[in-house]
């Protein structure tokens, strides 16, 4: 499992052409599902992004998490995160988790960040559009595999 996490100041999401949800400072989460993933992946990826402390204390340093600071996240499926170019300039998506094992552990990423943090979603398999702004900017990566 792969998470691409930007810090926000806000962000918004279009779903197939209408609004469907917003958030105040926190995290873009674009989360990428691979064939091999499981529940234990999902634990990780969810109680890494929980923790991650990326946010400035008092002090200047990056030391505050998303509850200390009152953030939220915005959960985005995203199975181009396991395009692969090696040898091509076209990814395939061979490691891509198909979309019957994918969904499900997505939703279940989403229910245990809604279980501790106010968090939004796009539409699994929808066209969407996000628009937000960056805060830093702040990406982090973060993957299961190897952990």
């Amino acid at each position: 499992m792969r998470a691409v996490i930007q810090v926000v100041k806000r962000a918004s999401l279009v779903a197939d052409g209408k609004p469907y949800s917003s958030i105040n400072k926190g995290f873009l989460v674009l989360l990428g599902i691979s064939s091999t993933d499981t529940q234990k992946d999902v634990e990780y990826i969810a109680n890494k992004i929980l923790k991650l402390r990326v946010f400035e204390d008092e002090n200047g340093k990056l030391n505050l998490a998303l509850n200390d600071i009152g953030g939220e996240v915005m959960l985005v499926s995203n199975f181009t995160l396991y395009g692969n170019t090696k040898g091509t300039n076209r990814p395939d998506f061979v490691n891509a988790g198909k979309p019957d094992m994918s969904k499900p552990l997505y939703e279940k990423c989403v229910e245990l960040l809604k279980s501790q943090i106010p968090t939004a979603t796009g539409v699994f398999g929808a066209d969407m559009q996000i628009d937000m702004v960056a805060d830093g900017p702040c990406t982090i990566i973060i993957e299961s595999s190897g952990h």
